[in-house]
């Protein structure tokens, strides 16, 4: 146990010091739990049965977690109303630890992932408005990123693990065009939507936020290995479940939470009926948060959530320049730095190719063999000529001249 107290304390003082220079919630001083208060918090953390609710509770009893700590059984019974079988593992918590369990602390181990809790000053306050705030945050990357997140200076894009290919496009290009404008990207490092803004963010050299469903030392899918050590290099990897906890299929579900809450605004690109990505929505719409949506082929089961968020009245999002418009430079843009307008290569100049690469009719793929470009490259400016009635958008990503005619039915 000593390891798992002591890997703390460092992280305070890097987490304090970022703070300062930010501007974060330190604002330049070490104010927060001591260490010792960290201890206590973390030892009682990982007690079986106990959360953030029960943790509450021995806070506010007299002398707080380190007189609860050595509280008899019976008493502890008598002030907290407990269960018999949740107090049987308290006390076998206990047991296991011994009476004075900070009297000796082992050496930081390498390896060891830093630790934000709930009384540190770059604790996001946010957290604190969940149904089921985390105890502590687990974490890896760049220490600095936090004063942001705190203020919620970051945006949240959410998604299926199965998109189609539109859907991959258009979340490739949001991530590309909220790192150039300076924001950090918060999604999940799932397969599909998750992965896709990780490695638009990436490739634009911005900070990408992949709050985990399992514990740092664990990839899922086992084939994002390369892709989470680059998010924890570039930016931050954020897990509420400590080295060697259990994953269980909710764990999933309920890093949704933690990504609203670290966010400005929240954007779903493309997810059905049934999917983690509306708890986020839903999460979203309660907060207040602006939530933007992208419109998707209403035939297509993997958008059949999205498109009904659309019509509950979400923000559709058509274009990444439109989310900036709205929320204008991100806090790592460089004042020295203009703002990089998120057009998609030669996507601006593009519409009268399109014209004559579509002819009768021609799907995305064939497009980009026609003009030599890639999905993401296009996906904007047919959108465009849709809305200006120039194209007409067919199932199965295929698009037609508008006033082409529809046969006989019409």
């Amino acid at each position: 146990m000593g390891e798992l107290l002591v890997r703390a304390f460092p992280v305070q003082e890097s987490v304090v010091q970022a703070s300062a220079v930010d501007g974060g919630c330190a604002s330049g001083s070490r104010r927060g739990w001591s260490d010792r208060d960290r201890a206590w918090w973390l030892l009682w953390s990982v007690c079986p049965g106990i959360g953030w609710v029960r943790l509450q509770v021995l806070a506010a009893l007299p002398g707080g977690l380190e007189a609860a700590w050595g509280m008899p059984s019976i008493e502890l019974a008598r002030c907290t109303g407990w269960s018999s079988s949740l107090l049987e593992q308290v006390e076998a918590h206990r047991r296991r630890h011994g009476g004075q369990p900070l009297g000796s602390f082992s050496p930081r181990q390498p390896g060891d992932a830093p630790v934000l809790l709930p009384g540190d000053p770059a604790w996001p306050p946010a957290l604190a408005d969940l149904p089921r705030p985390p105890v502590a945050l687990h974490w890896q990357g760049r220490g600095s990123l936090w004063p942001r997140l705190a203020r919620r200076q970051a945006v949240a894009v959410v998604g299926t693990r199965r998109p189609s290919l539109h859907g991959r496009s258009m979340a490739r290009c949001l991530g590309e065009a909220l790192a150039r404008a300076g924001w950090p990207v918060v999604s999940g490092l799932a397969e599909g939507i998750d992965a896709e803004v990780h490695r638009g963010c990436l490739e634009a050299g911005g900070a990408p936020v992949a709050v985990l469903g399992t514990p740092l030392s664990r990839v899922y899918p086992s084939h994002h290995r390369q892709l989470q050590q680059a998010v924890g290099e570039a930016g931050l990897l954020v897990s509420e479940s400590p080295r060697g906890a259990r994953v269980l299929p909710g764990h999933f579900a309920a890093r949704n939470r933690l990504q609203v809450a670290l966010a400005r605004a929240v954007v779903v690109v493309e997810c059905p009926a049934s999917s983690g990505a509306l708890h986020s929505a839903s999460i979203a719409w309660k907060q207040g948060l602006p939530l933007w949506v992208v419109p998707a082929d209403a035939c297509k089961a993997s958008a059949l959530g999205s498109n009904r968020l659309l019509a509950r009245g979400a923000t559709p999002l058509l274009d990444p320049a439109d989310l900036l418009a709205e929320l204008g430079e991100g806090p790592l843009l460089s004042p020295s730095v203009p703002v990089l307008q998120p057009v998609l290569p030669r996507g601006a100049g593009l519409g009268e190719a399109l014209l004559e690469a579509v002819g009768p009719g021609a799907s995305l793929e064939q497009l980009c063999l026609r003009l030599e470009e890639s999905p993401a490259a296009l996906m904007v400016p047919l959108l465009k000529l849709e809305l200006a009635g120039v194209l007409r958008a067919e199932p199965g990503l295929c698009w037609s001249p508008a006033s082409a005619a529809r046969g006989p039915a019409e």
